[in-house]
């Protein structure tokens, strides 16, 4: 079977892995086309890489590997507190080495995806052709989001229906993807999410979460060691990465070989690497990128130095470029040796994974007896009596609309205003961690049947929670 396995301590870790190979393995890989490495987006697995691997311009001139990252998709991984975006860069590393895998061009998509791959470029620069990254993250998450995302992950883990749940979803869905979302695509990620990821399922919904809101914020030094080309492709209305992060990063990547490029698609969101408009966009720059940079070969030999020297020698790069001399006494031998975070925080996630277990066995499923979702987002019954105009007030449904009056809202779902892009500070970070856990399962639920979901979205003075888009 496909997998990488990392054991080290009590760390474990079995990494699935796909490729465009004739056997579905590396050692079938062509020795005449260069590799690409694809990092799928966050809250998907290799799965949604489809539009990359069905691509016959991809699929044919190149050989194509996609992980799946711990908690996500077939990967086997057990919990743990030290966990962030380098400890993931390390274990692409480790799997890389145990496969024998050549340098290669590396396809980052998404927050996580992006997080990882660039920190894979500044540690193991010689297992780096090129570097594309598909929607540039903020250093962390923008504080005029931080805090309803975080109500909205904690609304999906202890969700006791389906319609709190698929509200949830959709609201998710809205902040990633764009609320011009179709509702085909819509239908098929949140299968994806009840599915991978259902109330019993929490603790891997938990470990995604932390890793994507405890991150750290690269330095202007951790940036300016990539010295592989780079390319990166944005969304202009991406809504929670404004655009200015990204030209933010071009600036700061300083000894990128040739400086790095900046591709704006204009009408972009979120996920569009998924979205089929968007993600043959993608593919044809990508392509472009890659035609301009000179053709490399993928032979399998085995790695001049074993794995305990390989991780040494990147272990004494994060020192480097932390300035931190005790890094290089960790042990080589585990991906954690590379975790960034604060022991504070290592002993918070530890505790929230320990929170998201608890009543697991007794949560709600989504689920029918097939395993499969019981019904469509699309196929709810719409039964409620009222429902909420632009301002957030509820009138009866046959009321007309005024003249004139949009059929979306666009007004409330668009990108924060210049003054809002400011990424969460360190201090928000930690506390909403602790809140984290202190959060009983209900709360939600219950501010709801008290001030309602308008009420709750005046109390955070976060953007609305809307609806999809019709």
């Amino acid at each position: 079977m496909p997998y990488v396995d990392i054991a080290q301590g009590n760390d474990f870790a079995s990494l699935w892995y796909i490729t465009n190979s004739p056997t579905g393995h590396v050692s079938s890989f062509d020795t005449d086309k260069p590799t690409v490495i694809l990092l799928h987006p966050f809250f998907l697995d290799s799965t949604w890489l489809d539009s990359q691997f069905g691509d016959p311009r991809l699929n044919e001139d190149y050989n194509l590997i996609a992980f799946d990252q711990r908690a996500a998709g077939r990967t086997l991984s057990r919990p743990n507190g030290k966990q962030d975006s380098w400890t993931d860069a390390a274990d692409l590393a480790f799997a890389c080495h145990a496969l024998w895998l050549p340098p290669a061009h590396i396809w980052a998509s998404e927050t996580t995806g992006a997080n990882l791959g660039i920190r894979f470029a500044a540690l193991f620069p010689h297992m780096v052709l090129s570097l594309t990254m598909l929607s540039v993250p903020s250093p962390t998450e923008l504080e005029a989001y931080f805090h309803t995302c975080d109500e909205l992950l904690h609304m999906w883990a202890h969700a006791e229906d389906l319609d709190t749940l698929e509200f949830a979803l959709m609201q998710v869905i809205t902040y990633i993807a764009g609320p011009d979302v179709s509702t085909e695509l819509a239908d098929e990620i949140i299968a994806h999410y009840e599915t991978a990821y259902p109330p019993f399922k929490r603790n891997r919904l938990a470990q995604i979460g932390n890793v994507l809101m405890n991150r750290e914020a690269l330095t202007k030094r951790e940036l300016a060691a990539i010295r592989q080309p780079c390319l990166l492709i944005h969304g202009d209305k991406n809504q929670i990465h404004p655009i200015q992060h990204a030209f933010n990063m071009v600036a700061d990547l300083v000894n990128a070989k040739d400086g790095a490029k900046m591709y704006t698609i204009k009408g972009g969101q979120g996920y569009i690497s998924v979205v089929p408009t968007t993600a043959s966009v993608c593919n044809r720059v990508f392509l472009q990128f890659l035609s301009r940079l000179p053709k490399a070969r993928s032979e399998l030999r085995p790695p001049r130095d074993p794995l305990d020297i390989y991780i040494f020698h990147a272990l004494e790069k994060l020192a480097d470029l932390t300035g931190d001399s005790s890094i290089v006494e960790r042990d080589p031998l585990s991906p954690m040796s590379f975790s960034r975070i604060s022991v504070a925080v290592q002993r918070l996630q530890v505790e929230n994974y320990m929170a998201a277990a608890r009543g697991t066995r007794k949560a709600f499923s989504p689920l029918g007896s097939d395993g499969r979702p019981m019904r469509k987002y699309s196929e709810r019954k719409h039964d409620h009596w009222f429902q909420g105009d632009r301002s957030w007030m509820s009138y009866v449904e046959n009321i007309p609309e005024a003249e004139g009056e949009p059929e979306h809202l666009e007004q409330h779902v668009g990108g924060p205003t210049e003054g809002q892009i400011q990424p969460a500070s360190e201090e928000i970070m930690l506390v909403s961690a602790q809140h984290r856990i202190a959060f009983n399962p209900g709360t939600v639920e219950r501010m709801e049947r008290i001030v309602g979901r308008s009420g709750i979205q005046k109390m955070t003075g976060a953007i609305p929670l809307v609806k999809l888009a019709r």
